[in-house]
Parts: C-alpha cells; sequence; structure tokens
C-alpha cells in the first residue's frame, strides 16, 4: 500500500451522521485525521425518508472532517443496513482453465460469479458475495485454492442484497452533498472490522449493533459472515418506553435511560427514588429507579428474543463459542451483558472500535464501531486513489470483484 493513501467513511444512522478521514501509512495502519459528525433524522429503519434532510446532515458532517483534517472528501466508504437487505448462501462451480489446471485468481473469480448468478428480484441489487470456502475436485474446507492442481473448484459465498430503491435514495444522498461513493459496504460486515478479531470469527461469533431504530446483527462462523439481519428495535425504542410510561419528553427519557437506567433491575437500589416532572406539569413526581430499570428490562428482553431468533435462523444455536458482541450506542445501556448472558445462555461483552490510529479520542466508543469499521474495511480492500476510481467505473467491475474477494477470505 502506498503511502498516504486518503480514505473516508461515512456512517449515515438514524440519529447521527459521523465522517472519518483517513490516512493510511507505509506499515499498512490507518490514522485518523479528520472527524465530522451532524444531527440525523432523515433516515427510518435504515431507510432514507427525507432526501434533503439527509443531504443536509451528510454536507455538514463531511464539512467538518474536511475543516478538522484541511483535505477536500471526493469519495467514501458508506455503511448501508436496514429491513431492506437479506442475505442467502450460494455456490459456484466451474472447470479450471489452463492445460496444467493450476487454479488461478481468474478460476477463483470465475467461481464467485458463477455463484452470484441466483435469481434476484429485479428490484433488488447485489451488495456483496462473499466466499466462505471451496471446494478442490471433491474436497471441502479449502480456505486458498491458488496454485492447487484440480479439474474442479467449487465455491461456498454468502450473497448480501439489497433494495434498490433504498440503495438509490442512500447513493443520491450522499452524491447530492458532492461525494461520490468508493463502495456501499454492509453496516455489519463494517462493524465487524473494528470490534472482532480473526478468533472471534473462527470460534463462532454473533454481533449485535444496536443503534438509535434498529440493531444490525451478524453470525460468524468458520472465519466469515454467514447470517446477517437487521432488527426493527433499537436504542430509541428504550427511550420511547420510558417516555410514554414516566410521560417525559424524549430528552428526558434518554437522559434517565443512560443515567439511571439498567437492563437488570435487580441490579439497581429498589428504594433510590428519582424526580421528574411529566409533560404538561409544573411539579415533578418520584419514580423509582428500580421502576426504571424494568421498563428497560423489558424492551431489551425483546430485542435480545430477536436476536435469538436469529441466531436460530442461522443453525448456530450453541455453535457461537465467542458468545454475543455487543457494540454501538444501545450497547452501552447499563447491565446490557448479563441481560446478554442470562438471556441467551452466552458470554457477552461490550467491544468499542480498535485498530485505528490518530485522533482515536473522539472515536473510542461503541457508538463510532460502524464508521471506524469503514476505514478499516477500505484499508484492507482497496490500496490506491486509481484502483478506487476505477472501480467506480463499468469497466472496473471485475477488478473490484477480485479485490474485495480476496480481501474477505479467511
Amino acid at each position: 500500500m502506498p503511502e498516504q493513501t486518503v480514505l473516508v467513511a461515512i456512517d449515515i444512522g438514524t440519529t447521527k451522521v459521523c465522517v472519518l478521514i483517513g490516512e493510511t501509512e507505509s506499515r499498512g495502519g490507518v490514522d485518523v485525521i479528520g472527524i465530522g459528525q451532524a444531527a440525523s433524522d432523515g433516515l427510518r429503519k435504515g431507510v432514507v425518508i427525507d432526501i434533503d434532510r439527509t443531504v443536509q446532515s451528510v454536507a455538514s458532517a463531511v464539512d467538518a472532517a474536511e475543516r478538522l483534517s484541511g483535505l477536500k472528501v471526493r469519495s467514501a466508504f458508506v455503511g448501508i443496513s436496514g429491513s431492506h437487505v437479506s442475505s442467502q448462501n450460494s455456490r459456484g462451480m466451474i472447470a479450471v482453465s489452463g492445460s496444467r489446471h493450476d487454479v488461478d485468481r481468474d478460476d477463483t473469480v470465475r467461481a464467485i460469479e458463477a455463484a452470484r448468478a441466483v435469481s434476484i428480484p429485479n428490484t433488488r441489487e447485489i451488495l456483496h458475495v462473499i466466499p466462505r470456502g471451496y471446494v478442490v475436485d471433491g474436497q471441502e474446507g479449502v480456505r486458498d485454492p491458488i496454485g492447487m492442481t484440480a479439474v474442479r473448484l467449487e465455491v461456498e459465498t454468502h450473497i448480501v442484497t439489497a433494495s434498490s430503491t433504498s440503495v438509490q435514495n442512500l447513493t443520491k444522498c450522499v452524491q447530492r452533498a458532492g461525494v461520490e461513493i468508493d463502495e456501499l459496504v454492509l453496516a455489519q460486515l463494517a462493524t465487524s472490522e473494528a470490534v472482532l478479531g480473526v478468533e472471534d470469527r473462527e470460534l463462532g461469533v454473533v454481533l449485535a449493533d444496536i443503534g438509535g431504530d434498529t440493531t444490525d446483527v451478524a453470525i460468524f462462523q468458520d472465519g466469515s459472515i454467514s447470517h446477517c439481519a437487521t432488527i426493527p428495535m433499537g436504542g430509541r425504542s428504550v427511550t420511547a418506553d420510558l417516555g410514554i410510561l414516566l410521560r417525559v419528553t424524549p430528552d428526558v427519557a434518554e437522559s434517565v435511560k443512560f443515567k439511571y437506567g439498567s437492563a437488570v433491575p435487580l441490579d439497581v437500589d429498589p428504594d433510590e427514588v428519582l424526580q421528574v416532572t411529566s409533560i404538561g406539569e409544573d411539579t415533578s413526581h418520584g419514580v423509582t429507579r428500580r421502576h426504571i430499570a424494568e421498563i428497560v428490562e423489558s424492551r431489551v428482553a425483546e430485542i435480545l428474543k430477536f436476536i435469538a431468533a436469529e441466531i436460530e435462523a442461522a443453525g448456530a444455536t450453541n455453535r457461537l463459542q465467542a458468545g454475543l458482541v455487543l457494540t454501538g450506542g444501545g450497547g452501552q445501556l447499563m447491565g446490557m451483558p448479563r441481560a446478554a448472558r442470562d438471556q441467551l445462555g452466552m458470554s457477552a461483552r461490550v467491544v468499542p472500535p480498535s485498530g485505528l490510529g490518530g485522533l482515536t479520542d473522539q472515536i473510542s466508543a461503541p457508538p463510532y464501531a460502524a464508521a471506524s469499521g469503514l476505514l478499516l474495511w477500505g484499508a484492507r480492500n482497496w490500496s490506491t486513489d486509481e484502483e478506487r476510481a476505477s472501480a467506480r467505473s463499468l469497466d472496473g467491475v471485475t477488478s473490484r470483484l477480485g479485490k474485495i474477494f480476496k480481501g474477505l477470505m479467511p
């Protein structure tokens, strides 16, 4: 990787837009040199509902990052998630080319292209085709077949698709903010770059990024992703419950949630009383901290129930030795790891993002895992500005696929 290649990440969430500008080093690391944030209210559950507001949020965050770094943002890696995203497994098979039948990169790309030739509705488009492993002349479990002698090559892939209209609207927002898109990256894949280690992926792990309106879930087994989903609940669901039941404003409910809430009611003092002022009232009234925790616990239990259902849908029950990794803003809620351990019957921990250098003090907390991961994704899968420019053109599709497939192999 050449020195000082500039990479940009844009994470467009329900509550905030985060832009990071990174600069690669000769040793392969990435230093953050620009950070920009802006409030976001143009998305709901991962889908754009107001283009103008989203454009304004993206432009504001980009401007802040540019001013801090002194650089102009021209293109970026952009995260995408939501209930419109789905995935499936697919297998492709080819005959190995060449007189010596030695597998080369062209063969692996052809096999992956064969796997991606699945029936996809014209209302959807493919985001990723992720190779999970190869079969060489019937021999399964091959991680890297290049250089092996074979007649037949098969590949097992995980294909991620998204609603075409959702993709187009998100793309439109970013481009109207003056930024071209290097790649739309599944948010779960990006986040995993910043919070999961190689051992986690090998042992089996479920990642849950608890955002504002949604919880992005991904399951990794045998070194790579095997399942992904988006749960239509997040931290704001807890806030809304507190607002309704305590009859307080959203701002007060959010403050109460993080200052006094807990996902485990038994961990809080049942006699501790807080004074809150309900909407439309001039005087405050007392609410026990235990009652607040019980409200929080109810919604957290529902989110965890959905996570358990995704684990079962992936056929991964009792197979995830690395347990649950929690991140995102909702992952910081008091008692989350214990609640998850009790309900899911597996280890659970909150993991902040890591792997970046430079200005990381402001982005070292779980809410910045996706943005951090987007930078790491870009550094791992793309080498040069020219390569990214080529990938944005039609002629660059094949080279882009080959590069991404290489980077995603365990």
